[in-house]
């Protein structure tokens, strides 16, 4: 089964839960002259996600097929979109195209820089490099400018089946969400470096004004304070732990 929610102007979230692993993954698709996927999802969940799109628009119809990261669940089915919608092309990071989307993808990707914008019809995107942030060397997050939505991909990762879109926090969700990874066989799965903190700022700064988050509920609301909470927040549970002993040549001696 799936949803298919309106969250904001356009843009509507296509929502499959799988409860054996309690993870919802969205995927979210614009409706405009040239319309586009963001999130191609995993090839075993085409089907579904094929047909909730068929109720908002012609698949074939879709120009634009963009993603985060190389990862199955953000670009698995992209062959297949790519397939039904001839004029389709994958929209990602130049590091992303270069390195893995080019030799998997059978349409070259348009790859994007910082610097490049390209619009849909009455929306404007540009494609953001956030490098282990949420993921990996790849990983960057789409910014729609005319609106000021986020697509954030793995960025504010909450369980469970939750709504559409949120006006309450979602914060202490993420935490949670961060700190039982960390206690079981996912853990480490998002990277805190020295760059993490300003990153999330330079998103901050953008003042966008919904957040489309793949896992879990959306946010409309303070989201330049929302990424701020979440830059404490990844410090406090991914970052540096305080250092109880002093370290000699001869290793570590507790106080």
């Amino acid at each position: 089964m799936f949803n298919v929610a309106e969250i904001a102007e356009d843009v509507y979230r296509i929502s499959v839960y799988v409860p054996e692993i309690k993870l919802q993954f969205n995927h979210f698709l614009v409706r405009d002259e040239e319309p586009l996927l963001f999130h191609a999802g995993l090839r075993a969940m085409f089907p579904l996600v094929r047909e909730a799109v068929a109720q908002l628009i012609d698949p074939s119809t879709i120009r634009h097929v963009g993603f985060s990261h190389f990862e199955s669940d953000e670009c698995g089915a992209l062959n297949q979109w790519l397939e039904i919608a001839p004029r389709a092309e994958p929209v990602c990071g130049l590091v992303g195209a270069l390195v893995s989307v080019n030799d998997f993808a059978i349409r070259p990707a348009r790859a994007l820089t910082r610097e490049d914008s390209f619009n849909t019809g009455k929306h404007r995107f540009r494609f953001l490099p956030t490098p282990h942030v949420p993921h990996g060397w790849d990983a960057g997050v789409m910014f729609e400018e005319t609106k000021q939505i986020l697509f954030c991909s793995d960025l504010f990762h909450q369980w469970g089946e939750r709504e559409s879109l949120s006006t309450e926090s979602i914060i202490e969700r993420s935490r949670d969400a961060l700190m039982e990874a960390e206690a079981g066989p996912f853990a480490n799965y998002v990277p805190y470096t020295h760059h993490t903190g300003r990153v999330l700022e330079e998103l901050a700064v953008r003042q966008p004004r919904t957040l489309a988050v793949m896992h879990g509920s959306s946010f409309s609301g303070d989201c330049a304070r929302a990424l701020r909470e979440l830059a404490t927040v990844m410090a406090e549970v991914l970052g540096p732990k305080a250092d109880h002993g002093q370290t000699t040549s001869e290793g570590i001696i507790a106080t």
